[in-house]
């Protein structure tokens, strides 16, 4: 192991969060007024690190549109959402029913905010009410290959995230980098993911690639550690990804 890496991790950390503080400058007035949420004091002492604000303004989400966030966790983005769009927008949370974690956090999330609706369904069968204008996954597209998410055929799994999308809409997926060339061999033992085989195969469903978010880029991430190693958890090196769907 690399003795090094906590250190160079936390000078990146460092880094990324005077990054993040020029960044900040950027983010539309009711994405800040979303993060400012009294509600949000638990999540308030990670944003430091997660960048909430820069990475829900980097998904253009506005006031009034409907989100699809898949795997949203304990509800750390789906506050923010939640916020942002509005009571005249929606997030639809998808907890496919394959994952076997506890939905107490997303289930309180949901209960404090009439416009987030849970929608429990099969990880290979991703299906939402209605058209959206944003789908966002923080840190689980690598796990829809994996054994015990059926696996999911990652090619459906795309043509379903592009049918749920209005035109025009976008698709967000931040998750733990991979080594180089490495394909989807990590997803299982790492849990990471191999930013290159994302792209080829969210382009390959008809997406075009429409940016990148550095906010957690990592460079002392030697990408060979599990992301729940003490080393390295927390300040893994992670892409974020945006991608459209054409307008017609």
């Amino acid at each position: 192991m690399n003795k090094t890496l906590p250190l160079l991790s936390g000078l990146a950390l460092a880094t990324m969060l005077m990054t993040g503080s020029a960044a900040d400058r950027g983010i539309p007035a009711y994405v800040k007024a979303a993060v400012a949420d009294p509600a949000r004091v638990e999540d308030a002492k990670v944003d430091a690190r997660r960048h909430g604000g820069e990475i829900v303004a980097f998904t253009g989400v506005k006031p009034g549109d409907n989100v699809l966030e898949l795997i949203p966790g304990g509800g750390y983005f789906t506050r923010i959402f939640s916020k942002t769009v509005g009571a005249k927008g929606h997030v639809y949370a998808v907890w496919p029913t394959e994952y076997d974690e506890s939905t107490d956090k997303l289930q309180a999330v949901a209960a404090a905010n009439p416009n987030v609706e849970i929608l429990k369904q099969a990880a290979a069968a991703l299906t939402v009410p209605a058209p959206v204008d944003v789908v966002f996954t923080s840190q689980n597209y690598h796990d829809y290959p994996d054994k015990f998410m059926g696996p999911v055929d990652l090619a459906k799994f795309n043509a379903q995230v592009f049918a749920a999308l209005k035109p025009g809409g976008v698709f967000v997926i931040v998750d733990h980098v991979a080594a180089d060339g490495s394909g989807l061999r990590d997803t299982d033992t790492l849990h990471r993911i191999d930013p290159a085989i994302v792209k080829q195969q969210v382009e390959a469903a008809g997406f075009k690639f429409a940016g990148e978010s550095k906010v957690l880029r990592n460079p002392a991430d030697n990408h060979t550690l599990k992301v729940f190693d003490k080393a390295i958890r927390g300040n893994t090196d992670q892409f974020v990804y945006k991608f459209s769907k054409p307008a017609k």
